[in-house]
């Protein structure tokens, strides 16, 4: 055989395996992945996760496009790997199955902000130092217009660019819309005008409102904790 052969043998296998470990493994373990349900008597099915919202499909858009996904990830990790459960991000590590609806997944690989995949959770928390008490039961349309368009009146320390191209300022005729937002200080409008979010503003919060992967499955359960190590207890010294 000619080194030209065995060159492009070496170079076709190498391609070949990559493929196989990288496209076709994955797709035996996971392509066939369907929702997970409950089967009650009389062969009923009920308590279906995930459903398919292809509304959802813009305001998705509009998060990658914004490049929110470059700041927040949508993977909550297991107790082993990570504080995510601790933290308030998730009741349970996420897995494959809550995302095959998903036409593009957003993982993410870095957090320069909270982990988003609960965002839409009525009990999603930001940071475990949170007060339970004074923080928002569950955070609505309303906080997130307000946290796009100002975010430092919702964190005085919050690093997150302000996406005011998202709203119009405009003038107030008749009475004040229901969707302007409430805003005090040096980012309120000047007087007889009002902020309101523009489509993909609604878009883009309606996806994070329904972002919600706290269903419990069977497959997500916590793993549990790496055992504590102990050390060896003291031995006598000898006489």
């Amino acid at each position: 055989m000619s080194r030209s052969s065995s060159l492009f043998l070496g170079i076709f296998g190498a391609f070949a395996l990559s493929c196989f470990v990288i496209v076709l493994a994955p797709q035996s373990q996971l392509g066939g992945l369907d929702p997970s349900y409950t089967e009650e008597d009389g062969g009923k099915i009920s308590d279906i996760y995930p459903i398919a919202n292809a509304s959802m499909e813009q305001g998705s858009a509009v998060y990658a496009r914004e490049g929110c996904v470059y700041c927040h990830s949508q993977q909550i990790r297991d107790p082993q790997n990570g504080t995510d459960i601790e933290r308030g991000w998730g009741s349970r590590r996420t897995v494959a199955r809550d995302y095959i609806f998903a036409d593009s997944p957003l993982v993410g690989s870095r957090r320069m902000g909270p982990d988003l995949a609960n965002v839409g959770a009525a009990d999603w928390r930001n940071e475990p130092k949170d007060d339970v008490e004074s923080r928002p039961k569950k955070r609505d349309a309303a906080w997130h217009y307000l946290h796009l368009y100002a975010p430092r009146t919702i964190h005085l320390s919050s690093n997150q660019p302000p996406y005011r191209y998202l709203f119009d300022v405009r003038k107030i005729s008749g009475k004040r819309s229901f969707d302007a937002l409430d805003i005090s200080g040096e980012d309120a409008p000047k007087d007889g005008y009002e902020v309101v979010p523009k489509p993909e503003a609604r878009a883009l919060v309606a996806y994070l409102l329904s972002l919600d992967r706290s269903h419990p499955l069977k497959e997500a359960a916590a793993a549990p904790a790496a055992p504590a190590t102990t050390a060896p207890a003291p031995q006598p010294a000898a006489k």
